[in-house]
This record gives structure tokens, sequence and C-alpha cells, in this order.
């Protein structure tokens, strides 16, 4: 008889994991709390191991046929070019790829058959009860229903890592980095050539995206530990208003009037996810829910393939759960941790604090054109 699982999350790490566990033998249900998958979001890199990840899967072409190939711009407060660069050519870049979000989402979703994964949309875990030999799920909406095994990879703010873990406070190590995200399709950067525009100034950085159809605009910005509530839709206009009301350089003015007016205005604060285990018992964590390394690193996707990748690997070689579990741990730890080592020089890089450190920033590039 195949054993029964859920997975909490149908982004990269639980999409992944599916595919995986599915072709391994095992019952997957996949439950979501999205009406459908999230395919907004900037370009991502899907980079190293996660690459032959993909290939294992059969879906490297696809995505090497849908690489993001574009041309970035640093620019001054008044618009003038800095620095013109294409990351996808820099040496430590080479061999990667970008991709846009939505489309990495829906190959993955694609790799999966629908006739033997069951993907349930708008739905979320209440509550775990753990016993010997099952989990007991109680789902927001229907009944109760049993499983051999739980993951959850739910994200940074993960359910299923606050109901059986404990508080997410406990884990995360806030970055002193906010960051606010919105469509601006109105706002045009004035280079048809060049996909990514970044201006920067000290602890503030903006940046917009022309890509696809449309145009997306990011503020980040230092700031000490907030009081804020990230279920309050409101509350981070009024932080946005306090940090970059007045603030004339660039096109801040436009970005922070289409932010204040948004509907899909995405604001949360920079972090990682700390763990001594990802385990407990029979639920297991993945991805941003384990080990979100931060978007500066440029690592979370493929951190969230190739974890779910080990994971399914470990529960397929290994009878009892809990080896497969500890293998986990002991083996994808090394490397979470180097990876999340990597962040202080990236928000070095992109958030100097003095102007000694911008101007580096600004050579760093110069120097690899």
């Amino acid at each position: 008889m195949k054993k029964q699982v859920l997975i909490s999350g149908a982004s990269f790490a639980g999409l992944t994991l599916a595919y995986w566990l599915n072709k391994f033998g095992f019952g997957v249900t996949v439950i979501e709390l999205g009406k459908d998958l999230r395919t907004g979001g900037s370009p991502i890199d899907v980079r190293g191991e996660a690459l032959d990840v993909a290939r294992e899967m059969g879906i490297y072409d696809q995505i090497k046929a849908n690489e993001f190939v574009h041309t970035d711009e640093i620019v001054d407060a008044d618009d003038q070019t800095l620095v013109k660069f294409a990351i996808n050519t820099l040496p430590e870049y080479l061999g990667d790829i970008e991709i846009h979000r939505g489309n990495l989402v829906e190959i993955i979703y694609g790799a999966i058959p629908k006739d033997e994964v069951k993907i349930i949309f708008g739905n979320s875990i209440a509550a775990l009860v753990q016993h010997e030999d099952h989990v007991e799920v109680s789902f927001e909406k229907g009944e109760r229903r049993t499983y051999d095994l739980v993951f959850g990879a739910d994200g940074t703010h993960s359910m299923v890592r606050k109901i059986d873990f404990g508080p997410e406070e406990e884990f995360k190590k806030f970055l002193g980095v906010y960051f606010a995200f919105a469509a601006t399709n109105h706002i045009q950067t004035g280079r048809p050539g060049s996909s990514g525009i970044v201006y920067r100034e000290l602890g503030k950085q903006a940046v917009s995206y022309e890509f696809l159809n449309g145009v997306n605009s990011i503020l980040v910005f230092r700031a000490p530990k907030l009081n804020w509530n990230y279920r309050d839709r409101e509350q981070p206009k009024q932080i946005l208003r306090e940090y970059f009301a007045g603030n004339t350089n660039w096109k801040i003015p436009q970005i922070l009037d289409a932010m204040l007016v948004a509907d899909d205005l995405y604001f949360d604060e920079a972090c990682q996810i700390c763990m001594p285990t990802w385990t407990k018992g029979r639920v297991a964590l993945i991805g941003d829910a384990a080990y979100a390394p931060s978007f500066f690193t440029g690592m979370g996707t493929s951190l969230a393939m190739q974890g779910a990748t080990l994971l399914a690997k470990e529960l397929y070689a290994n009878e009892d759960y809990q080896i497969a579990f500890a293998n986990y741990n002991e083996r994808f730890k090394p490397f979470v941790e180097s990876v999340q080592a990597r962040v202080d020089h990236s928000l070095k890089v992109q958030l100097p604090e003095t102007e000694e450190e911008l101007q580096a920033s600004f050579a760093a590039w110069s120097n690899q054109q």
C-alpha cells in the first residue's frame, strides 16, 4: 500500500517534492492556500546543482528555452547611466539561468502527472496532531484526514512550522532591511535595451524591471526592527511614506505614489530562517519554510529544488523515514549554511552604508563590463 503524504505549498519546493515522491511511489496530495499557482514576481535564478535537478526531472530544456537574457543599468539620481552590464555573461554567473518566476512554476507544475498527484487550491492546514504511525491533519475547509508524513513547503511565514515547531520569531534572523514590491506598468524606464534599472543611495535601493508585458518596481531600505503586522495591508504604506516621502531622486516619487495605491503591494522584512533541525516526528520542512536564505543571495529557488530532491531521494532509499530525515538534515545543512553566510556581502553591495561602500558597489560592476 502506498504511503500517503501531504505537502503544504505549491511553489518550487512543494512542487519539486511532489514530482519526486510521486515518481518514487508515494501517494501525494498538495494543498495550496492560493486559489491558483502564484505566477507573479520578479525573475529568479536557477543555479548549480539545481540545474542538475532540472535535467533529472526532464525540464532543463524548457527552462533554458525560457531563459531571461537581459541587460541591466545602474543610474544616478538624475537618471544618468553609471554602469551597464549583462549579468548572464559575468564569470560568476556563467551557466546559471535567470527565468521569470511564473514560467518556472508552470514548468515544474506541468511535469507533475495530474491524474496521479492530487493538488488542492484554496485551502490550508489548520492543525496537526502527530501519532506514532500517522499524522492527523485538520484543514481550514473540509474534513480531517490522516497521512504517513507531512511536509511544510509554505514559505518564510510557514504555518506548518508555526504549528509544529514554534513561533516564527524563534527561527527568524532579521537582516535589518525591508522591501516593497508592486506592479508599476505606467512607469517607463526609458531604456528599451535594458530590463533592470537600479538606483542606489546610502541604505536605500530602488529598482524597476521591465519584462514580459509589464513593469515591476521594488523599494528596499535599511531600518531597525519595526512594529508592524504583515496581515495589515495599510500599515506598510505608512512605513513607505516615512522612509521615502520627500525623496525626489530618480523615479522614487513615481514608484512611491504607485505603491501607495497598489492593490498588489507586497511588503515584508528581509530575513533568513535558521533552524537547528528541519524535521520533527513525521513532519519535515523544505524550501523557505526551513532555510530561507533571503533574496539577496539569489539562491532561494535553487535551495528549494535541491533540498526537495535530496529529501525525496532519502525517503526512497530508506524505508525508515527517521533515517531519511536524519540524512536530509545532516547532508544538506552545511551547504545551506554556506549559502546563508553570503548575505552579508550582498547587503554591503546592494545597500551600502558609507560613501566608500557606495562607490565600491559601482566599481565592482564597472570592472566586469
